[in-house]
Formats: C-alpha cells, sequence, structure tokens
C-alpha cells in the first residue's frame, strides 16, 4: 500500500508538553497536519504552540489530565468542533514508577495504569467512531520495550505496557475490516523529562539504562512507522536483542536482568 500522508490530517495528540511527545507535535505540524495536542502542563503547552510563531489553526492545545473522563470527552469535542473529526490518535501520554513491588502501595499501580493503560484505551474508544469516518484512520501506541520483556524494579510500568500491547493487537484485528490501522511502537529508554516525574519512587532513585535514545530520533522512528503502515516496532538493537535472549533463554534472561537490572 501506498505510505500514508500527514498533509491535512487530523491528529489527536497526547503526552505533548515534552519529549518524544514535542518532537511528535513539532514534525507532525511541519508535515502539515492539524493537531490537537494535550498535556497537565499548560504552560508547556504554550510553549509549543508558540514555538511555531502561532500556528492556531494547525496546533491546538488542550491542557488537562488525561486520566479523568471528562477532559478526553473535551479532547475528542474540541477535534471534531475545531477540526472537522479525527484521522489518527497517538497514545503518548505516560508515566513509570521505580522500586520494589512489595514496598510500593496499591495507589502507585493504578496511578500508573489510570494514564498508560485507561486513559489510552478509553480515548481511543471515544475517538473510534469518528476514526471510522476518517481519512487513512489510525490508531498508535506508544509502548515499550519492557512491554515484550519486564524487568526488575518497574513492575507496575511494565504490567501496563503489556496490557496496552495486548489491547492494541487484538484491537488491531477487530478494526481492520474496518479500514483502521493499529500501529504498536516500542521505545527503548529515551532521553526525555519521563524520569522527573516518576510516580511515588525516591526523587535519588537510581536509573540503569544501556543504549539511551534521543526523544527527536524516537519521535521520527514513531511517524515513520506510521506513514509506512506498520504492525509493531521495537525501536533500538538492545531491545530486540532483551526480546529475543528472553524467548530463547528465558532462565538466563532471569539472571542478567537480576545482576545487571536489579
Amino acid at each position: 500500500m501506498a505510505r500514508r500522508s500527514f498533509a491535512a490530517k487530523r491528529v489527536l495528540l497526547t503526552g505533548a508538553s515534552s519529549g518524544i511527545g514535542w518532537y511528535l507535535a513539532s514534525e507532525l505540524v511541519r508535515a502539515g497536519a492539524f493537531v490537537v495536542v494535550t498535556s497537565r502542563r499548560a504552560d508547556r503547552l504554550q510553549q509549543l504552540r508558540l514555538a511555531f510563531g502561532n500556528p492556531r489553526k494547525r496546533l491546538l492545545a488542550v491542557p488537562g489530565d488525561l486520566a479523568c473522563p471528562a477532559h478526553r470527552q473535551t479532547l475528542i469535542d474540541t477535534a471534531v468542533e475545531q477540526l472537522g473529526g479525527i484521522d489518527i490518535v497517538i497514545n503518548n501520554a505516560g508515566v513509570g514508577a521505580i522500586g520494589k513491588f512489595e514496598e510500593a502501595s496499591a495507589d502507585r499501580l493504578r496511578q500508573i495504569f489510570e494514564v498508560d493503560f485507561f486513559a489510552a484505551t478509553e480515548l481511543t474508544r471515544l475517538a473510534l467512531p469518528f476514526l471510522e469516518a476518517g481519512r487513512e484512520p489510525a490508531v498508535c501506541t506508544v509502548s515499550s520495550v519492557l512491554g515484550h520483556r519486564a524487568v526488575p524494579g518497574k513492575s507496575e510500568y511494565c504490567a501496563a505496557k503489556f496490557a496496552l500491547r495486548g489491547w492494541a493487537e487484538a484491537l488491531r484485528v477487530e478494526l481492520h475490516p474496518k479500514g483502521i490501522d493499529v500501529i504498536n511502537i516500542s521505545p527503548s529508554t529515551t532521553k526525555s523529562e519521563f524520569f522527573d516525574s516518576l510516580v511515588a519512587s525516591p526523587p535519588s532513585t537510581a536509573i540503569k539504562s544501556y543504549g539511551v535514545q534521543s526523544a527527536e530520533y524516537v519521535a521520527h522512528r514513531i511517524l515513520g512507522a506510521i506513514r509506512k503502515r506498520k504492525r509493531d516496532l521495537i525501536l533500538s538493537p538492545g531491545g530486540n536483542a532483551l526480546v529475543w535472549l528472553s524467548r530463547l533463554a528465558p532462565g538466563l534472561t532471569d539472571q542478567l536482568l537480576l545482576r545487571f537490572a536489579a
């Protein structure tokens, strides 16, 4: 099939105040898309909007808490009323935590699932009637390589990303007859502000990572996958190696993670 063009596409993008989302919004606007962006930080969304001069018609900022059902409905209403519909939904917003599961509260698990899983799935549910009427419609979930192989110290985040990937796989088959693509992207550790806002994690928490990628690079790869109508994409060689090692030698993988990642 021909590559998907972003020209004049109507895009709903979450988690746009920094990092991957910031660069996704920037590249989408440059590609000619009309974009509704959201995050909790209104000031950062205003900075994003002003970074293009004054692209009021290209980039609409709707700040709010994505875990709130009323805000999700506002996003849908804004896209439909201001842009006339929705062609692409990019579920990029996410939060994480670091620490042993046994030492954490139930609230930490629920907070992560509210943003990383329920916000994405329920926003998509609201968007589906409009996607069905859209042009080259697609749903893109920004998951993680940890949605393929879990690691110690990030159990809640891994669980949410596993759930998100499973949901996306089922949704892809359900929506195929309607011509709606579902793309699941799995970055590895990305240089961003993600680790500055960990849920219920000590500020001094040490973060072990290997092969950090830039947010700009990840955003470019995500949009490339949407253009090329990919299904699933793990973005780093290290991420692919971890997934394949886990499949071929799960016991050895457990030992290595216990030694180097715990």
